[in-house]
């Protein structure tokens, strides 16, 4: 399974370049999504009355989050040694998901690429 990160949601959303992976992994029912991400992405697409939306997307498989709070500060602990800088507290948090369920990452977020060097985040290249 595939865990996609918000940032490839909202391109897809407006037809970036991400669509089109977006649309494969779809269709191969290899996606999931977590409740912070969904906490991420509903709000907008309430206010945007995209009730049909929101219910696809409520669809999707979803990871269980459990937080783990020391693994989070030693994330980002890791994060600060390697120069990795301004990781927001819920991309620790999506970056801990992935890793606690054994699911690649699909992110158009470049910090998860320099994260993916100092800890074992598997991060999904599309092709």
């Amino acid at each position: 399974m595939i865990l996609v990160d918000t940032s490839v949601w909202i391109d897809g959303f407006h037809g970036g370049k991400s669509l089109e992976t977006l649309n494969a992994l779809i269709d191969c029912r290899k996606i999931c999504v977590n409740d912070l991400i969904l906490s991420e992405l509903v709000p907008s697409i309430r206010v945007r009355k995209e009730k049909e939306l929101e219910d696809l997307l409520y669809l999707l498989p979803r990871v269980p989050m459990q937080i783990d709070w020391n693994g989070i500060v030693s994330m980002q602990t890791e994060n600060l040694k390697h120069g990795i800088n301004k990781v927001g507290l819920p991309d620790i948090m999506i970056a801990q998901n992935a890793l606690q369920n054994g699911v690649q990452l699909l992110s158009m977020d470049k910090h998860f690429e320099l994260m993916a060097k100092v800890v074992p985040l598997q991060l999904y290249q599309a092709v």
